[in-house]
């Protein structure tokens, strides 16, 4: 029998904030927002990433669904947490990518990254990016191959703009302020006619996304802002100090779509805002090193990655210290 004067309380998986959004709400928003480059993407390269984003989003819900029914828990599908997951890793595929494989991915997000510890709230990474990274590592060649048959694109012109960049980078000067790389101009970048994953190609797209996640206070600034700042410095430090490659690194390849849809994951991120922050410059940093340093033109998610390992340790710094003083005994 319990004792009447002992008050019982429900312990559940962090972050702990109070407020009056549930799950559901937040991941619902998280879907909406990131709608407009779900369009564009499909608009873009056709009939094959519709296939994509489809059975991934599916295959990830359906995961779920059966690990919860096989161990016996309670479904959590209803939250969409499964749902986003899925979303977000169709959109860092390419177009033309075999189904199978962000099917796969999905699974492993969800069952490997997410459920084995413990569901949402609980993962120590990010699951879509974690497949992503293991789908990497095992079909690099598929991964990397952004040709569209829609947009006509072969297997040489179907070089990402970043990709373009890395490989012409000693070549870039003020005189090419017009263009980015490989043909591509800044403004095709920022609209989203250009070679790469179905999500991250429209950056007016993303940021109308972006946009609406600010409105509906899902995310903040700091992280993204933190982010892309570093980004554009450490280019231009580093770089060939012109407008035109800093741009080219902001514009291509995923790095928009990372600051405001994946490296906010409220799960893989600290809480303190001084915490977030630090995050955002450390993952900057990351980013940028791997993509001019590194043997890839892209590093977004590598990086994000291994925020997500640091991000215990950054907001166990920042914890704010409370005031007063012990008595003495």
């Amino acid at each position: 029998m319990e004792n009447p004067g002992i008050t019982s309380y429900n312990v559940s998986a962090s972050p702990h904030i109070k407020d009056s959004s549930s799950t559901s709400d937040i991941m619902r928003d998280v879907l909406i927002a990131m709608l407009p480059t779900t369009v564009y993407g499909i608009w873009q390269f056709g009939l094959n990433s519709l296939i994509v984003v489809v059975l991934t989003v599916a295959t990830a819900v359906l995961a779920e669904y059966l690990y919860q029914k096989f161990m016996k828990k309670p479904s959590t599908i209803r939250d969409l947490s499964a749902a986003v997951t899925g979303l977000i890793l169709a959109l860092n595929m390419p177009p033309e990518i075999p189904v199978w494989i962000p099917m796969l991915g999905a699974v492993f997000a969800i069952i490997v990254v997410k459920q084995f510890y413990g569901g949402i709230g609980q993962n120590w990474m990010n699951p879509a990016l974690a497949a992503r990274c293991f789908l990497l590592i095992s079909f690099a060649l598929r991964m990397t191959n952004f040709t569209s048959k829609r947009l006509g694109y072969d297997s040489l012109s179907g070089a990402t703009p970043l990709a373009a960049q890395k490989q012409a980078a000693d070549a870039i000067s003020s005189a090419t302020a017009g263009a980015a790389s490989g043909g591509y101009t800044l403004m095709n970048m920022f609209i989203g006619r250009v070679p790469g994953t179905i999500g991250e190609v429209s950056k007016i797209a993303l940021l109308i996304g972006a946009a609406y996640l600010l409105y509906k206070k899902v995310i903040s600034l700091r992280i993204p802002l933190a982010y892309i700042l570093t980004v554009i410095v450490f280019t231009f430090v580093f770089g060939n100090h012109t407008l035109t490659f800093v741009m080219g690194h902001l514009l291509g390849g995923g790095l928009i779509f990372g600051a405001f849809f994946m490296a906010t994951d409220y799960t893989t991120t600290p809480i303190t805002p001084s915490g977030q922050i630090i995050y955002g410059i450390c993952v900057g940093i990351l980013t940028s090193l791997f993509r001019m340093f590194g043997g890839s033109a892209e590093g977004v998610s590598y990086a994000i990655i291994i925020g997500n390992i640091l991000y215990p340790l950054i907001e166990k710094m920042t914890i704010p210290k409370p005031f007063g003083r012990r008595a003495k005994a």
